[in-house]
């Protein structure tokens, strides 16, 4: 898939993805990504459906999606590059994204965000998470202890 708007293009060619690019932001910028690697990163970009945002040739942008096209998709690792924010990428990505997804008839869509609430709600139609008595989640706890995190679950759940 790929569309156009302008100078910019949304496409989910992986082949067209600049690695280096979508690495670099993500271990240099992005506060969600500490300690991973540049092996974690190529094998998280091919377990997912990945979009690619690019001025002309250069990648500007991306997402990925942990999906299985029906029941399930997980949003994460979105970003644009800090010289392209401010002109509605984020957004038209989003969008993009959401529709694809709409598409295929994914029933529910998921993301983890500390600063974007906002943005995801008015664009994307996000909100806190839909019956959280039944939703649970889990983070491998020797990860975190390799990283140096400290972590734990309240008695009443995270």
């Amino acid at each position: 898939m790929e569309i156009k708007q302008g100078e910019f293009s949304i496409s989910t060619d992986q082949a067209k993805l600049q690695p280096d690019v979508i690495h670099r932001y993500l271990t240099e910028e992005a506060y969600w990504t500490t300690g991973r690697t540049r092996e974690m990163t190529e094998k998280s970009i091919q377990h997912s459906l990945c979009f690619g945002v690019y001025h002309h040739d250069r990648q500007v942008g991306f997402a990925r999606v942990v999906t299985d096209y029906t029941i399930f998709a997980y949003l994460c690792d979105v970003f644009i590059l800090t010289d392209y924010q401010g002109q509605g990428l984020g957004k038209w990505l989003t969008e993009t994204i959401l529709e694809v997804l709409d598409d295929e008839g994914v029933r529910w869509t998921m993301l983890a965000t500390r600063d974007a609430h906002e943005l995801y709600e008015e664009y994307g139609g996000f909100q806190k998470l839909y019956l959280p008595e039944k939703w649970m989640g889990r983070v491998n706890p020797r990860l975190l202890r390799s990283s140096g995190q400290t972590y734990s679950v309240p008695r009443d759940g995270l």
